[in-house]
């Protein structure tokens, strides 16, 4: 027996693959393994035969009866036989069953480091709805892509020398204030001195002098004076960050980027290709220009520049020498130890004083960014080919997702039209506890579980739906106990653990299993465990956390119907505790693993399993 859980489509797939090769054909389509459609004779069957039919100018049943004889089946399928186009399997129901029941365990490591850049928000106020899909979907691909085999460091982008954090750091000058009143978090203090600054400058009169005061503030940030004030800011955004479940390895900040020379450094390699060049005339005149046409066809004006005329960067040129040093063409930036994360992990962060550190150098990079931010994206993308890195530039990845509703409601940062992820956290703790108080007054830990099934809820939300459809976040659907929620899941993995506790009490948890009795009940639910390395593999390959949300929530549905199951004269078809000696134990196997995997699953999605619901 395998000593982990198989991935059973990927050992058919090897199969076919050997079969193939003794049909004579050194090359085919890609070969798809599917579980048989309920009712349907067999466990599995592929349509490979109708993709080879063109090839092999035969009838698509000839061509699986041909496979059919050249197959040398595994002593775990009983047999293969040939339905219409389709080459069907036949497991060993006991096999199916127990390999079910094996551990998880992750995949081995590949070569190669993802650098994975997410939340990078601007360091003046706290962050509000519009981020929390960005924190999830970044935090919970690195899970995947760690679980998958890969290795990965996740980085989030500090825009210190950015206008946002000028104005903040201006408003709470302007208006004379200094710390916080109690209860209010220093990163919404500065919120809402910023909201209060774009209002004030709606006076023509006062904004002119605003105006000049932000520019100041600029000035002071370009020359790292105000570090401090900044970093006041980040620590505290870093809390929301850190209660929402998210850590990370790097926090890089954009004035080191400049001032180590990183920025110099990229636009001088830039000025060697042919793309990029200084006019001499019209309205680009002694600016420094990239030509994007090749690489970005049907471009109204192709024409990007880098360096403005008055020697001042861009964001893209910022963004570009960021993405080189990413992807080891440029180095040099120094880092300190910067804070011990609530998991123990440290994170660091770059500074001038502080000692070169193995960071970046990726041979591929995710930056997770809105989809409005996909130009801006495509062009780092072509520096990397103007740089003659083709390689490079086809490890760029941009994981591009809509915007979040709260409530039917678009948030604006400047009116001051937000909800703060913050807000968003204690609104939904604070409901959990109250259903928890209505439904399970002896709970041993209300605010604990509280806080695990609120935050829980909000993450899979962000989570659960294609990055590139737009969310609309209600709560009351988000928090809800049934249909496709965080909680609906975790109280799966809670009912399993209920039945464990009290096998445990009778002294029955411990029976061995013979799995010799395993019936069609326990062989549905075993084929939904054993989809679990094939959808994290595919999560990770399409960088799209959701499929782990929705296979999650498929579980847990076919958990339900299993622990619900009826006979035809409606008595309970699959009680786990009174089921006879064998069978009892095949049973509180399939539990244990179901609970692996609900537990293992959770926690690539970032998501707390509560013992107690």
């Amino acid at each position: 027996m395998l000593a982990h859980r198989p991935d059973i489509k990927a050992l058919l797939k090897e199969t076919l693959a050997q079969a193939l090769q003794a049909l004579g054909l050194s090359e085919w389509p890609e070969i798809i393994v599917q579980e048989t459609p309920a009712g349907k004779e067999g466990d599995y069957g592929t349509p490979i035969a109708m993709s080879l039919a063109r090839t092999l100018r035969k009838a698509p049943p000839q061509i699986a009866a041909d496979l059919a004889q050249n197959i040398q089946l595994p002593p775990w399928v009983r047999r293969t036989f040939v339905v219409g186009g389709y080459l069907n399997f036949e497991l060993d129901p006991a096999f199916l069953v127990q390999s079910a029941t094996l551990p998880i365990t992750p995949f081995p490591q590949t070569e190669g480091k993802v650098l994975l850049e997410h939340t990078s928000v601007n360091p003046n106020k706290e962050l509000h709805v519009g981020h929390l899909r960005n924190i999830c979907l970044g935090d919970s691909l690195a899970r995947i892509l760690r679980f998958a085999g890969r290795k990965v460091e996740v980085m989030n982008y500090i825009d210190d020398t950015g206008r946002q954090a000028a104005e903040s750091l201006f408003a709470l000058r302007y208006f004379g204030l200094g710390d916080p009143p109690a209860g209010l978090k220093y990163d919404h203090f500065v919120g809402e001195a910023y909201v209060r600054l774009h209002r004030e400058m709606e006076d023509p009169e006062k904004k002119a002098a605003i105006e000049q005061g932000v520019q100041e503030t600029l000035h002071r940030l370009e020359a790292g004076e105000l570090r401090p004030e900044v970093d006041k800011i980040l620590r505290s955004q870093l809390q929301t960050m850190y209660r929402l479940g998210a850590e990370y390895n790097t926090l890089v900040w954009e004035s080191d980027i400049v001032r180590e020379g990183l920025l110099s450094q990229a636009m001088k390699a830039l000025e060697g290709s042919p793309y990029v060049f200084r006019p001499t005339e019209g309205k680009y005149a002694g600016a420094l220009v990239m030509d994007t046409s090749a690489f970005i066809p049907g471009l109204e004006d192709p024409y990007l520049v880098l360096i403005r005329s008055n020697g001042t960067s861009t964001y893209t040129a910022k963004d570009i020498a960021l993405q080189f040093w990413k992807m080891g063409l440029l180095q040099g930036i120094k880092f300190v130890e910067y804070d011990t994360q609530p998991s123990g992990t440290r994170l660091y962060s770059t500074h001038p004083e502080g000692v070169r550190m193995p960071f970046g150098g990726a041979s591929e990079t995710i930056n997770v960014v809105d989809a409005r931010q996909s130009h801006a994206l495509r062009v780092v993308q072509a520096s990397l080919e103007v740089e003659g890195r083709h390689d490079l530039a086809e490890k760029c990845f941009h994981l591009a997702y809509e915007t979040v509703l709260l409530e039917g409601r678009q948030m604006s940062g400047r009116k001051g039209i937000v909800v703060s992820v913050d807000e968003v956290m204690d609104e939904a703790v604070r409901r959990v506890l109250t259903v928890i108080a209505e439904k399970n007054p002896d709970h041993p830990n209300p605010q604990e579980a509280a806080e695990q099934i609120g935050v829980g809820a909000v993450r899979f939300a962000m989570l659960k739906t294609e990055a590139k459809k737009q969310i609309d976040f209600r709560y009351d659907q988000a928090l809800s106990f049934e249909g496709d929620t965080g909680p609906y899941v975790q109280y799966a993995y809670a009912r399993a653990g209920s039945i464990l506790r009290k096998a445990e009490e009778q002294g029955v948890l411990q029976e061995e299993a013979d799995y010799a009795q395993a019936t069609a009940y326990e062989i549905i639910l075993a084929k939904h465990l054993l989809r679990f390395p094939e959808v994290v593999q595919d999560a990770a390959r399409n960088k799209a956390p959701h499929l782990v949300a929705m296979y999650l929530l498929e579980l847990a549905a076919a958990w339900s119907s299993f622990y619900n199951a009826k006979t035809p004269e409606g008595k309970p078809a699959t009680p786990v505790l009174t089921a006879p000696q064998g069978l009892r134990g095949l049973r509180l196997e399939l539990v244990r693993a179901l609970r692996q995997t609900l537990r293992q699953g959770l926690e690539l999605l970032g998501l707390q399993a509560p013992e107690v619901m």
